[in-house]
């Protein structure tokens, strides 16, 4: 069974959400931030974009509940009554009730059973307020398993190793068992995209977070040695990462954990992940094991993420199971001392 329907619906509404991002992100209040809990920002564009697909997705799919970033909670009270009062102009004929409702949809808990959407709305939300990379993030969840995954990347050039050039913004999708594809957001053009060929490490460039940190750009660093990797990393925001990996911009993407504990969202890497494979590429958690996004709205069972063009895939998670080995004994050597 195909999946026709739901990617029509869900390119029609990612395009549209990275559309309305590409001409609205100049203006202050699009960009205007409140900080949530954890720290990290939510801008008046992530509840856009939330309400506004959160809309679509529904009125298509009335059955299907949807796992999504944010809440309506920091719109609340005086605090979010700026951005509330912003949002709905952006958003005509909405009452605030209704915007709340819409956004609030994205509270399922995931799971093995059924089926799901997964949205982070402006993934890499720091990297919006920067003014560097953002992805607006959409994937559908079967059993357990991706088999739909969408990338709006509106500040995206055509080559992520050389500079925007004249055209930036795409599109990135792929459907289980079809193959991964990006279209401009100029004009909507389709081309069918694939990871790179190289089958020798040396040859590699590496993906890395741009705010990552010190530790974990070390770490990296250590891989590359070990890899005989000469060419620097590509430092970028977001899933877009994904996506120019799986146009073979770059060959590998390696995300280790922050700290022990931590664990991924599945709005994260649900989309990436699907238009990685379904480009040729191979990605498994740091230690090698598929990422498993049917136990709820986290990676549970995995810690970090490794991504690649396939070809070179085990190498690389030998270099970084001999890097984390090395410094597990490092570690246990201080302790002792």
């Amino acid at each position: 069974m195909g999946f026709e329907f739901e990617k029509k619906v869900g390119l029609e509404a990612v395009t549209k959400a990275a559309k309305v991002c590409a001409r609205m992100s100049g203006k202050p209040e699009f960009r205007e931030a409140l900080y949530k809990t954890d720290g990290s920002p939510v801008t008046l564009a992530d509840f856009f974009v939330q309400a506004l697909i959160n809309e679509k997705l529904t009125a298509a799919f009335p059955e299907t509940p949807i796992v999504a970033e944010e809440t309506s909670f920091c719109l609340e009270g005086s605090c979010g009554e700026k951005l509330r009062k912003n949002l709905e102009k952006l958003l005509p004929g909405k009452s605030p009730d209704e915007i709340f409702r819409a956004i609030n949809r994205g509270n399922y808990g995931g799971g093995n059973h059924g089926r799901f959407w997964t949205l982070d709305p402006i993934d890499g939300t720091r990297g919006f307020l920067a003014k560097r990379q953002y992805a607006i993030a959409l994937a559908l969840i079967e059993a357990g398993e991706v088999v739909l995954g969408i990338l709006g990347c509106p500040e995206l050039g055509p080559d992520a190793r050389n500079g925007t050039g004249r055209e930036k913004g795409f599109v990135f999708f792929a459907e289980k068992g079809q193959g991964s594809y990006q279209a401009a957001l100029s004009n909507g053009l389709q081309t069918r995209i694939s990871v790179s060929g190289i089958a020798r490490t040396s040859e590699a460039v590496m993906c890395e977070s741009v705010e990552a940190p010190d530790s974990s750009y070390e770490f990296s660093g250590k891989i590359s040695r070990f890899l005989d990797i000469s060419a620097g990393p590509v430092r970028m925001d977001s899933q877009c990462k994904y996506a120019i990996l799986a146009r073979g911009d770059t060959s590998i993407y390696l995300r280790p954990p922050p700290r022990k504990d931590y664990k991924e969202n599945i709005w994260d890497h649900a989309a990436g992940y699907i238009i990685v494979k379904e480009a040729g590429g191979t990605v498994t958690d740091s230690s090698g094991k598929p990422l498993d996004f049917s136990v709820g709205k986290k990676l549970l069972e995995n810690k970090g993420v490794l991504a690649t063009n396939g070809a070179i895939h085990e190498a690389v998670l030998q270099a970084v199971k001999k890097t984390v080995s090395e410094r597990n004994k490092l570690t246990d050597q201080v302790s002792r001392e």
